[in-house]
């Protein structure tokens, strides 16, 4: 118990600090994109390490649109796809062609836009926060706590 709690607590941390900053630094998309392709160059970017051990690290993570275009793909191909993808998107002229930070930098761009999120004012008309989660079963008495449905009476 001494030991695996706090080893599921880093692995956590680390897995959110690594496949976070890959999809969240990107585009947004309001309505349907019918292009697959152009919407996965939009809406990733890819890290680009510094060392073996930040390679090892990411874990393959830092090759984000390989992932997405190529999910079967053994992650041990991802660098050689980089360059065919980089000719791919110059040469069709992607909206924002091959995305790609340093470690750190898109880790910083991951904690800014959390930063933008929590300091923006509400959308009008949007559906109540809390009504989706734990929050909202507790605030509309539908909680384990109330009675509601837990793991308990599933099993």
């Amino acid at each position: 118990l001494q030991v695996w709690v706090p080893a599921v607590f880093l692995s956590g941390l680390m897995s959110a600090l690594i496949v976070t900053p890959t999809h969240q630094s990107e585009e947004f998309f309001e309505e349907y994109q019918p292009d697959w392709v152009t919407a996965q160059f939009q809406s990733t970017r890819n890290a680009v390490t510094t060392n073996p051990f930040s390679e090892w690290l990411w874990g393959g993570m830092q090759y984000q649109l390989e992932h997405h275009l190529f999910p079967s793909m053994p992650r041990s191909k991802y660098p050689l796809l980089r360059p065919i993808l980089q000719k791919f998107a110059d040469e069709n002229n992607v909206p924002g062609g091959y995305r790609e930070s340093g470690e750190f930098e898109i880790l910083y761009m991951n904690w800014d836009l959390y930063r933008k999120v929590a300091e923006a004012d509400p959308v009008p008309g949007a559906p109540y926060s809390r009504g989706n989660g734990q929050l909202g079963a507790i605030d509309m008495q539908g909680g384990v706590a109330a009675g509601g449905v837990g793991l308990g009476k599933l099993m």
